[in-house]
């Protein structure tokens, strides 16, 4: 690991991206910390005394926030080595359900956040032979019924890390997709507009959850290793490789298992 690493993380706020500016912490990192919700982001910052923070309050699917990330932290650390575009939500229904904005809404904010996330800190990184990471899911692979807004989403994060593995290899920028299965975070108690419900419960059990500090430590160690892509939990192994290998038992499993993704929660 390179010494006092300037790691810029979307999504900082909460759930995994709270694991990971913990995580960078601890190995005495200079974080620059994205987010939508300032009294969040101040919470997280004040959980790591160790580290100089940098805030940037803003939403990933709006055009110059990632410019400000990438400049704040080249103006107050003088580099970026680390980039790992993690800001994401799930879009859940049926598609004859959904409108195109829900569609819409779940692209801008999991795909184009993310490009929006790589384009402004490739130059950066480029300087500083750092790292990208980009956060996809075991959906990119696995898909369930009533999830096509959020597997889609995923999928494309899955196919722009293999691009961006090739474009950027020549400059020393290594490219990790992360691909977690389920880890405790609010992804599942976000409604369809993207607003947190803090009254809905994890409808996944806690036996099939890692903890949002075990996985950001993987991904960080995965990270430093610059590997090209680290899958997460042991549930999501197993599907990975069973979609990659059997896909035909995967589909069989999901059709006569009755799986169902999560209702939207209650919006009143």
């Amino acid at each position: 690991m390179r010494r006092n690493p300037v790691v810029c993380i979307t999504g900082g706020s909460s759930g995994i991206g709270a694991g990971l500016a913990r995580a960078y912490a601890a190995r005495g990192a200079s974080l620059v910390l994205v987010a939508r919700r300032e009294e969040r982001l101040r919470s997280v910052a004040q959980s790591v005394p160790q580290a100089p923070v940098e805030l940037v309050v803003g939403d990933v699917t709006q055009d110059g926030v990632m410019e400000e990330a990438v400049a704040r932290a080249r103006s107050r650390f003088g580099k970026l080595d680390v980039m790992v575009a993690n800001a994401g939500f799930g879009v859940s229904g049926a598609l004859d359900e959904l409108t195109v904005q829900d569609v819409q809404r779940q692209l801008d904010v999991n795909v184009l956040g993310v490009v929006r996330a790589a384009r402004a800190s490739i130059a950066a990184l480029r300087e500083s032979k750092g790292s990208l990471a980009l956060m996809g899911s075991v959906n990119a692979y696995v898909a369930f019924p009533a999830g096509s807004a959020y597997a889609m989403s995923k999928a494309a994060v899955r196919a722009l890390a293999d691009c961006l593995w090739l474009e950027l290899r020549p400059y020393g920028v290594s490219v990790t997709h992360v691909a977690p299965g389920f880890v405790d975070s609010e992804i599942r108690r976000v409604d369809n507009n993207g607003v947190f419900q803090p009254d809905v419960p994890d409808p996944i059990p806690a036996w099939a959850r890692m903890d949002a500090d075990v996985a950001a430590q993987k991904m960080v160690r995965a990270i430093e290793a610059r590997k090209k892509e680290l899958v997460l939990t042991p549930l999501g192994v197993l599907a990975v490789w069973v979609a990659r290998h059997a896909p035909w038992m995967l589909r069989w499993t999901l059709a006569l298992s009755g799986v169902q993704a999560r209702p939207e929660p209650n919006k009143d």
